[in-house]
């Protein structure tokens, strides 16, 4: 029945079309800070679009993680729950302890041309089986506690677009 330990990963792409407030904030304060940052790296203002600051300015690459300092009071306001990943209920529920930010696209003046995405990384959880187009998950390491015949509570997550299995461990019968 266990399928084994399993740890999801969410991309979330925010760009000008992002409608949610929690995504423009994000979005709008993340563009300014690579505004300001890409002003240090090229003083002569040469390079516009980050794709040319990284081709064309040592040390660039750094601004994923420059930038993403923004974004750190907002990740907060998640309180370690990734967003739009939803259960069975509509509740957003995986938990997660570790996230990647990273500029996709941008552009000094053109804010527009902004582009970033947010990789969210979900702590284990036990995969229990796959139904229809969701995930039957339980919150941690429940293998053992399912090998001894006790209950565990699930939650069934659907599967969509920029959710991913980051990592399998498969449950080995003994």
């Amino acid at each position: 029945m266990v399928k084994g330990l399993v740890r999801l990963s969410y991309c979330k792409i925010i760009d000008a079309s992002s409608q949610k407030s929690w995504d423009k904030a994000v979005f709008d304060e993340t563009h300014q800070e690579f505004f300001i940052q890409a002003q240090q790296y090229d003083q002569a203002n040469r390079y516009q679009t980050f794709q040319d600051l990284l081709i064309n300015v040592p040390r660039a690459e750094q601004l994923h993680y420059l930038t993403s300092r923004v974004a750190m009071g907002y990740l907060k306001q998640l309180n370690q729950v990734m967003p739009d990943v939803v259960n069975a209920f509509g509740n957003q529920c995986l938990p997660f302890t570790q996230f990647k930010f990273e500029i996709l696209a941008s552009h000094v003046q053109q804010k527009a041309a902004h582009k970033i995405a947010i990789y969210f990384y979900s702590d284990p959880l036990t995969w229990l089986d796959t139904i229809d187009n969701n995930l039957l998950i339980a919150y941690g390491d429940q293998r053992e506690a399912i090998r001894s015949g006790h209950e565990v509570s699930t939650d069934l997550v659907a599967l969509q677009p920029y959710l991913n299995i980051w990592s399998f461990q498969p449950h080995l019968v003994s």
